[in-house]
């Protein structure tokens, strides 16, 4: 499990580079040697024109030129929320772990945790394949539940718990399923045994016309 996860991160943090040497490719920045408010700047005028590419770029030379400047944050944050928009959930994630690697405090931390789970949310497309993702996902939002239990976050926070369990109860139920046609009793009883320890049962799920995982943030 470990190997697996620690493999997936090795996939990320390699599509982050591809993502960034593609930028610099098709948007390269030939600017040196600017004030850190122009690039601050420029960020914001790109995110506005909806232009992450570039966007991206002048947050690099913004870091690389000014490594202490006080914008440094608020462009963080806005490159976050600019990539969620637009459905870029692994730069976004990229940018809150930035973020909360240097520089979160007080009610910030408990903000981008929350962006964090967000983005992973909204992440997964396809419960088939993202089981490690939703996992994951369900694991990080106990965490945030025990350590902000009165967090403006939490109605939204408990939502995406219930849709998960949700999700999770019906692939379970599916795969049981599978199982039972295949005439193999282990994997059938194997996976009937995980629901019966689901903190819901199949009296609390209508299914719906659209995925659980739809429809939170629309």
């Amino acid at each position: 499990m470990r190997i697996q996860l620690d493999i997936k991160k090795l996939g990320a943090v390699l599509l982050f580079i591809l993502f960034f040497t593609a930028c610099s490719n098709k948007d390269a920045v030939n600017e040196y040697d600017r004030p850190a408010i122009y690039w601050y700047n420029q960020v914001v005028k790109e995110i506005a024109s909806s232009n992450l590419d570039k966007a991206d770029n002048y947050y690099i030379s913004l870091r690389s030129e000014h490594a202490h400047s006080p914008l440094l944050p608020t462009a963080t944050m806005l490159l976050a929320q600019a990539h969620m928009e637009e459905q870029e959930y692994i730069m976004a994630d990229y940018y809150l772990d930035e973020y909360l690697k240097k520089y979160a405090k007080g009610t910030k931390i408990e903000q981008a945790k929350f962006l964090k789970i967000k983005a992973a949310f909204l992440g997964i497309k396809d419960i088939n394949k993202d089981q490690q993702l939703m996992l994951d996902t369900l694991a990080n939002v106990d965490k945030f539940v025990k350590r902000y239990p009165h967090s403006i976050y939490l109605p939204v926070v408990d939502t995406i718990k219930v849709r998960l369990h949700m999700a999770q109860y019906m692939l379970n139920e599916n795969i049981a399923n599978l199982y039972k046609r295949l005439g193999k009793e282990k994997g059938f009883k194997k996976y009937k045994e995980k629901n019966a320890h689901s903190p819901l049962n199949m009296a609390d799920i209508k299914v719906p016309e659209v995925s659980f995982l739809e429809s939170i943030f629309n």
